[in-house]
């Protein structure tokens, strides 16, 4: 079973995100924590994230949020070496956003491992083109999906079926994810490679 490992971003991730319910409901699934979830600082969010990717018996798959994806995108090769694909939903801008710019300037070169990038197409706190820039830069899969905002709970996401799906494109055969349903429709969505 390859360990899921749940990067939640600014200020965590609550109850009834998917990420929460993620880390409750899939088999061996770790949720990375952080000592300061508001103030947060580049070098201990990474350091935090790559302590519990090598505490790990073997490759991860990471399921990131926000702040969470640019945290992943900053680690080391020793960390990024394990990782067999990652989930970036959501990714944060850290260059428009004053709290966030300790993440800042966003790496631009492609990632040792298979990603697929979630964005939407009006996320206050990232533009869809920005996004697209980072999947491009990074070498990942780009889903757009129209009108789902920041893609957490505030705006509809709880379970999340179609996130999951993503997830276990990444983890491969074998894997199967629990029973999971929304109470609210998913948004259309775009894939381009």
């Amino acid at each position: 079973m390859v360990p899921i490992l749940i990067i939640p971003g600014w200020r965590d991730s609550g109850p009834g995100h998917w990420q929460s319910l993620w880390a409750e409901q899939l088999p061996g699934a770790v949720r990375v924590q952080q000592d300061d979830w508001i103030t947060p600082s580049r070098q201990a969010w990474v350091a935090s994230i790559t302590q519990t990717i090598l505490e790990q018996p073997g490759p991860v798959v990471i399921a990131a949020h926000s702040l969470g994806c640019m945290a992943t995108v900053h680690l080391p090769p020793e960390a990024a070496q394990c990782i067999q694909g990652a989930l970036l939903v959501a990714p944060a801008d850290p260059e428009r956003r004053g709290v966030l710019a300790d993440f800042a300037p966003v790496p631009y070169q492609a990632l040792p491992y298979r990603s697929i990038i979630v964005a939407s197409n009006n996320d206050p706190y990232c533009p869809v083109r920005t996004a697209g820039a980072y999947a491009r830069a990074w070498g990942s899969e780009f889903v757009r999906l129209q009108n789902a905002g920041h893609i957490n709970i505030e705006s509809g996401f709880g379970a999340w079926p179609l996130g999951l799906a993503l997830l276990q494109s990444l983890v491969g055969e074998g894997w199967v994810t629990p029973a999971a349903t929304s109470a609210h429709p998913q948004p259309a969505l775009e894939t381009t490679p």
